[in-house]
């Protein structure tokens, strides 16, 4: 069994998180990724940390498996022969770039397609390749704030919380991987390329999604509840004696068996609290209410009542305490590998699992320029011209 896009190569002038987390889902689905960079420096994110491992970033290392890596001086005068012979093998070519960098290269998409016509072109920006704010630059900080997700994430009346993990690079990322195997699916169809454009912007204002639709419905503009969800309730962390649990009374029939689960059957039925639409309408009374009882039993204790009770619930992890989840485990979301600098390292399994096409973590995050002879003899060039490249610091 081989991965679903085993044959697929994917050019890839990324850097940092949004386009490294993209190629990883595809290079997980067995797409040969070849990954270009600076030398001396390369990924920005070789250099984010501490911690390190053995002076190989650990953020770095989180997000590259699968990769080769290619450390080319974009500006040098042989390096535009290097890399149209990579365009020219290439299935997806894929960049990070504000817009306009890769024009003044020649390498925007125009000038691509002319060497493959079939070429899978992406960008991923900050705010896309239209509009007034094209040129901006794009950071998870700064599109967190103006994409939404602050204005309604922390506790009401207090300041706005981003979020723990840079979820707007993550989610172009997705969005990118999916416009990516999208236009491969078209172009195996037609024969024709095309051109995707992901920004963080949108994929944001994607992720609105219900919040969104409140808004648009009603024109008010939604507040701030903490772990809480705006449309339903219970629905959030509570604390108990020595920890905050999470529940979740999805519906009513889940608040019956809450109720009769936590001692609460007097006001199962109370006009006040018996439907959702209620308990929302009086959400700090019944919340009161249940934060006592939560308050008076340990987690533990909780989660085992809950969960002999059929209510959804759960403990509210560190990070060290996930990783040693058995379910997590079991559905091999923690794989260690062997890494020729660090030795054995442990990074996140594949997220997706298939029945026929499984994703497989096959080899270790590169180091910068591991693979400049390999690729370079593959394209035709001789060790003399490796030579070359070398003392001319093209590589």
């Amino acid at each position: 069994m081989t991965g679903a896009l085993k044959g697929i190569k994917i050019l890839d002038f990324s850097r940092a998180l949004a386009g490294p987390y993209c190629t990883m889902l595809l290079a997980d689905m067995g797409a040969e990724v070849l990954k270009v960079e600076a030398p001396g420096s390369g990924d920005d994110s070789r250099a984010w940390g501490p911690p390190f491992i053995e002076g190989e970033s650990s953020y770095f290392l989180s997000i590259n498996r699968n990769k080769k890596s290619i450390s080319l001086n974009l500006k040098s005068k042989d390096a535009k022969t290097i890399i149209n012979k990579l365009i020219a093998k290439s299935d997806v070519l894929l960049e990070t770039n504000r817009p306009g960098a890769m024009d003044r290269l020649g390498l925007d998409y125009e000038s691509v397609k002319k060497i493959n016509p079939k070429i899978i072109y992406c960008s991923i920006s900050g705010f896309g390749q239209t509009g007034p704010y094209r040129e901006r630059p794009g950071f998870d900080q700064v599109l967190q704030g103006m994409g939404g997700i602050m204005g309604i994430t922390g506790e009401p009346g207090g300041p706005p919380i981003k979020v723990g993990v840079a979820v707007t690079d993550i989610a172009t990322g997705m969005f990118a991987a999916i416009g990516i195997v999208t236009a491969l699916f078209h172009r195996e169809r037609t024969g024709e390329g095309q051109m995707v454009d992901a920004s963080m912007l949108d994929g944001q204002v994607s992720w609105l999604t219900y919040q969104g639709g409140r808004y648009l419905a009603s024109g008010q503009v939604p507040e701030k509840v903490g772990s809480g969800h705006p449309l339903i309730v219970p629905y959030q962390a509570f604390k108990a004696k020595d920890a905050y649990i999470n529940i979740a009374v999805g519906n009513d029939n889940l608040w019956k068996k809450f109720c009769e689960a936590t001692g609460l059957q007097n006001i199962a039925d109370d006009p006040k609290f018996a439907t959702n639409a209620q308990r929302v309408k009086n959400r700090n009374e019944v919340v009161e209410i249940i934060s006592k009882v939560i308050a008076a039993k340990n987690m533990n204790e909780w989660l085992d009542i809950l969960d002999k009770g059929g209510v959804p619930c759960g403990p509210i992890y560190t990070i060290d305490r996930i990783f040693a989840d058995p379910q997590v485990i079991a559905r091999n979301m923690l794989v260690e590998i062997d890494h020729p600098k660090c030795g054995k390292i442990k990074v996140t399994g594949a997220p997706i699992k298939f029945s026929k096409t499984p994703a497989e973590i096959k080899t270790p995050p590169p180091l910068l320029g591991q693979h400049n002879e390999e690729v370079l003899k593959e394209l035709g060039f001789s060790g003399d011209d490796v030579g070359k490249f070398k003392a001319e610091k093209t590589i």
